[in-house]
């Protein structure tokens, strides 16, 4: 009889013990997995998070770099009223090299006004 018991006893614990072990731990799985999912998508918030901000940075900084150089180029223009006409002949000299200019007319002018009448 006390063999009974003890082969008894050990089926019970092949059958029983796994199937509590099953019992238990799937709930705990699955509350670990949540909180597993919830991490990661807390991670994944931070990431693009930061990476927006570091994008803004570099939108502000590309901005302030923009406005120093339309300072400078200002300053250039006033202190040497010839560069606007340099700026122009490069990029007359440009838009050549391009092909987007198909026909040059010439009209002669004094003090920058044109001449409409033909002198002898």
């Amino acid at each position: 009889m006390n063999i009974r018991v003890v082969g008894i006893a050990s089926i019970g614990a092949v059958v029983i013990l796994p199937l509590v072990i099953i019992l238990w731990g799937v709930p705990q799985y699955r509350v670990y997995k949540q909180e597993m999912r919830g991490a990661a998508a807390l991670a994944e918030a931070r990431q693009e998070r930061q990476i927006l901000v570091e994008q803004a940075r570099a939108e502000v900084e590309a901005a302030e770099q923009r406005a120093e150089a339309i300072r400078i180029v200002g300053e250039a223009a006033q202190q040497f009223p010839e560069y606007r006409n340099q700026e122009f002949i490069g990029a007359f000299a440009e838009a050549l090299k391009r092909g987007d200019i198909e026909k040059i007319i010439y009209v002669p002018t004094e003090a920058n006004i044109p001449i409409i009448e033909a002198r002898n």
